[in-house]
């Protein structure tokens, strides 16, 4: 399960959906259409959210030990990340919700203005590792839910979840090496070893996908150049705009002027 990269998941699961997305035209790529297909969109920034909360993860000291993607269920659902350390174990659902307002209230969590399940979704993930170690290794305290939010306009907490702790991506590392150890490196290796087994977890209701990583690294830099082409158009609009007011702006306030200056009957 280690082999498991951030994100893997959503990005084979994105790439299904962009397979059928009929690729962009000569005319489409040159003025820099998105190469996303409408139902790849939400997948895409998904994926985003996961690789940043990944690489916060991935760079945790050495005595945590962290797994990304892990299948859970029988619909082929996922845990965005799952992480074992001195703090105990943490399961992460990360939400990319960038430049939004997220508001808390206990179990209730807005997304501008819309109630979203995420607090509930990351206490069942929680719940299904807890009675997974529970058959294992019942001497272990319960994985902690955590919800790490990707970019968001602002975080208000009006009161705290009792149950998952929500923060912002940016605070997550500090906050996990500030839990108090719970658990000894022995404990920690020998969970680890557990969760690296793929028959500790459900089978995968899908093939895996071919190349996925490569295949989403070929689009992103697909993406990425169609925004700057969309920004250059963007920008060469606004001073062929602008060049037109200094070339013809004169004549048109002299013309104005004369009109209203005009005996008009």
């Amino acid at each position: 399960m280690r082999q498991q990269f951030a994100a893997q998941a959503v990005i084979e699961e994105l790439l299904r959906q962009q397979s059928r997305t009929p690729p962009r035209t000569g005319f489409g790529r040159f003025f820099g259409y998105s190469p996303l297909g409408a139902d790849s969109l939400s997948w895409y920034q998904g994926a985003q959210g996961e690789i940043v909360v990944g690489a916060i993860l991935d760079g945790m000291p050495p005595e945590w030990m962290v797994f990304h993607a892990v299948p859970i269920g029988t619909k082929g659902a996922d845990i965005d990340h799952l992480i074992i350390g001195p703090g105990g174990v943490f399961t992460i659902n990360t939400k990319h919700h960038r430049d939004k307002a997220v508001w808390v209230a206990g179990r209730t969590l807005m997304v501008s203005g819309q109630k979203q399940p995420h607090i509930r979704n990351s206490e069942f993930e929680a719940k299904r590792v807890t009675k997974m170690l529970a058959e294992r290794m019942p001497q272990l305290a319960p994985a902690q839910p955590v919800l790490a939010l990707v970019s968001p306009k602002s975080l208000s907490i009006k009161k705290p979840s009792e149950t998952v702790k929500v923060l912002t991506a940016g605070s997550l590392r500090r906050w996990l090496l500030a839990r108090p150890a719970v658990m000894s490196a022995a404990e920690a290796l020998e969970l680890a070893a557990i969760f690296d087994d793929p028959a500790t977890w459900p089978p995968a209701t899908l093939p895996p996908t071919e190349n996925a990583q490569e295949r989403f690294d070929a689009l992103t830099r697909e993406v990425r150049s169609a925004r700057v082409r969309r920004t250059l158009w963007k920008l060469l609009g606004v001073v062929a705009v602008a060049a037109l007011l200094v070339l013809v702006g004169p004549q048109l306030i002299a013309a104005l002027m004369t009109y209203l200056s005009s005996p008009r009957g």
